[in-house]
């Protein structure tokens, strides 16, 4: 029953106003810098940024049978392993060459809601030593995606830039929504370039969520669908 309870109340938000809303999506959760030679750990949960991690059985269909994808500085990717706990997955990667390296998932539910096929994607950016080769945005090659620039450092009260990618190219006036660690949420558009701006108040990190829909008709594992509606997130921290 929790399991249907948890796709009615899904299908109502995204259906309602997917694009100004937090829904249920992947996170990322690791350190935001890194060190070469050092091991990295990796969390992923399925929540809403001010709830707590949905157990691993109240997922929605099968998004917890995701792929968890590293792609280094030198853009050799990796897929790694998951270690399934009672309300999360665990993993890990340990860096070997300084640079930029980034943390991907896209999963597409199997069960459709209504006739709309729901994407999840999640990113993690992680800086390791002082070199910013790989600190690109097309780095990410998720179907939508949020980056953040790991060459300096976001502090409060001073401008956070976040570039919104949709289909390999700057998505125009897509919706982002910025939860802080406070509860203080807002919600931001990109421009023309794919930008989104916003001013944290708070130090801590930041939880970040972009979503598009699109009208699109085809099969999906035998259903008939009418529409897809993406989110990517990404965590950013704040000091």
């Amino acid at each position: 029953m929790t399991t249907l309870k948890n796709l009615i109340l899904l299908v109502i938000v995204l259906l309602s106003n997917a694009g100004s809303l937090f829904a249920h999506a992947l996170w990322i959760e690791t350190s935001t810098v890194g060190k070469a030679g050092q091991k990295q750990t990796v969390k992923i949960i399925y929540a809403e940024p001010d709830d707590k991690p949905e157990k691993l059985g109240d997922w929605y269909s099968d998004v917890k049978e995701f792929e968890l994808w590293l792609i280094a500085p030198d853009k050799q990717k990796t897929k790694l392993a998951t270690v399934a706990a009672e309300d999360h997955f665990t993993s890990e990667f340990t860096p070997r060459q300084d640079g930029v390296y980034t943390l991907t998932i896209s999963k597409a539910a199997k069960e459709l809601g209504g006739s709309t096929i729901y994407q999840f994607n999640a990113s993690a950016i992680i800086k390791v030593g002082k070199s910013l080769t790989g600190n690109e945005a097309s780095f990410n090659e998720n179907e939508i995606s949020v980056f953040a620039d790991a060459s300096g450092t976001f502090r409060t009260n001073q401008s956070v830039n976040v570039t919104t990618r949709l289909k390999n190219k700057p998505a125009e006036k897509m919706e982002v929504s910025i939860a802080s660690p406070s509860g203080w949420n807002r919600h931001a558009r990109s421009d023309a370039g794919g930008a989104a701006e916003f001013v944290p108040v708070w130090p801590g990190t930041y939880k970040i969520e972009a979503s598009a829909s699109e009208k699109a008709e085809g099969d999906h594992f035998g259903k008939p669908y009418k529409s897809i509606w993406r989110s990517a997130t990404l965590l950013i921290d704040v000091q």
